[in-house]
């Protein structure tokens, strides 16, 4: 069956992206070496292990004195432990000195505890007799406010698996362990290729009937945000050998290959015949129930997965986030556990009565606002077309495929830009 324009009927969101991915053979990218300030955000392509314990000695976790837990057991404030001051831990320091019965030593967030102590009461629950001596007025349990050797982290222990992807955290703890570097794979190269004899670049001027390239740069700077390095090959004539051989050379020299325009039915329209002829299986699919994106092209040329975009800015982000992105996350070797850590969807109110086209999955639009403590999405509303709907948008309420519409207070599901 084909639709009004010509093409087959168009298929569901899941269906697409089922058909890309049974069609894909991921192969894992090159590995590189990295200092470990230089890897956030890259995906690790080795198991990393500790080299040592984390902390390599019992320290306090709080401002205290350093005491052994049975001489405040039973303290209360009518009946405090009276304990003697003998010493004070310089941070950085490690005791010389070992406490014996009844005897206290000061001692500061992060220092070392000294032998014969076991836990730190807080400063707050002591009072100072007088420069010698203190009264402990609630008792402490032996290990209280104290992180003991290897608490954190045993030698030995895996730190960070394969697949991960590096956050500040994760760097935080690798110098602390003294690792400085690590092994990740190379980010994908993603090349983007922007059609169409209207297209001029953003630093000429424009004549009537011209617009400049903003697909380009918005899907640049979505890859970069995905993870992967773009390639801007720039813009084409509407002409199939032309394009055909920019398609072929990005082929070769990336992971993915975008193409901006020339995805809807009309005479100039060559980028489902350019997948199509450059390799196998070539198209997948032509056509989604989607709305921004109904034209997508889907398809992969020798295991190179290739999208055409419509040329609509908004319809381009759409579909970068529900196809492409989990693209280049699958080519980027994240491990499949995590794929959907990164899903940036959460759930709101609709703030308005917003009716849809039935038979597509719709994404509208939305800013967030808090109300009475809960999340409300207020649709913004605008022509098709216009750039400034996206820029005040934090994301898109998506209308399922079946419903008609959203009433006012019904929850949906927000996809986060």
């Amino acid at each position: 069956m084909r639709d009004m324009l010509g093409r087959e009927e168009v298929i569901t969101v899941e269906h697409a992206l089922e058909l890309i991915f049974n069609n894909l053979s991921p192969k894992l990218p090159p590995e590189i070496d990295l200092k470990i300030y230089e890897s956030y955000g890259r995906i690790l392509s080795r198991d990393l292990f500790s080299p040592e314990d984390l902390p390599d000695f019992s320290r306090s976790t709080v401002d205290g004195f350093a005491v052994s837990a049975p001489d405040t057991f039973g303290a209360t404030e009518g009946m405090p432990s009276y304990l003697n001051i003998r010493y004070e831990i310089a941070m950085g320091g490690e005791p010389d000195f070992e406490l014996q019965k009844g005897e206290v030593a000061k001692i500061a967030t992060g220092g070392m505890l000294p032998k014969g102590a076991d836990a730190v009461v807080m400063f707050e629950h002591t009072q100072q007799v007088d420069a010698g001596m203190i009264e402990v007025m609630k008792p402490v349990a032996p290990g209280e406010n104290v992180i003991q050797a290897g608490e954190d982290v045993k030698k030995g222990d895996c730190v960070l698996k394969k697949g991960h992807k590096m956050r500040p955290q994760d760097i935080g703890i690798l110098s602390g362990l003294g690792m400085r570097d690590v092994w990740a794979y190379e980010q994908p190269k993603v090349s983007i290729i922007s059609t169409g004899d209207e297209i001029v670049p953003p630093d000429e001027p424009v004549r009537p009937g011209q617009v400049r390239d903003i697909n380009s740069y918005n899907l640049a700077g979505l890859t970069l945000d995905a993870g992967a390095i773009p390639l801007i090959k720039g813009i084409f004539s509407d002409d199939y050998n032309i394009i055909r051989d920019v398609v072929e050379k990005s082929v070769k020299d990336s992971a993915i290959v975008l193409i901006s325009g020339g995805s809807s039915v009309g005479t100039k329209d060559v980028t489902a015949k350019v997948i199509d002829d450059l390799g196998k299986p070539g198209v997948l699919f032509h056509g989604v129930s989607l709305k921004p994106g109904k034209p997508t092209i889907g398809g992969i040329i020798d295991n190179v997965p290739v999208f055409g975009l419509p040329g609509h800015p908004a319809a381009v982000f759409v579909c970068f986030e529900i196809f492409i992105r989990p693209v280049v996350k699958t080519l980027s070797g994240i491990s499949k556990e995590r794929l959907d850590i990164g899903k940036r969807v959460i759930e709101a109110r609709i703030a308005r009565n917003i009716s849809s086209s039935p038979g597509r999955e719709e994404h509208i639009g939305v800013c967030l606002e808090e109300r009475e403590g809960e999340i409300w999405a207020v649709p913004i509303l605008g022509k098709s077309g216009l750039l400034s709907t996206l820029i005040k948008a934090d994301g898109t309420a998506v209308i399922p495929l079946r419903k008609l519409g959203v009433e006012e207070g019904e929850i949906v599901k927000v996809r986060l830009f």
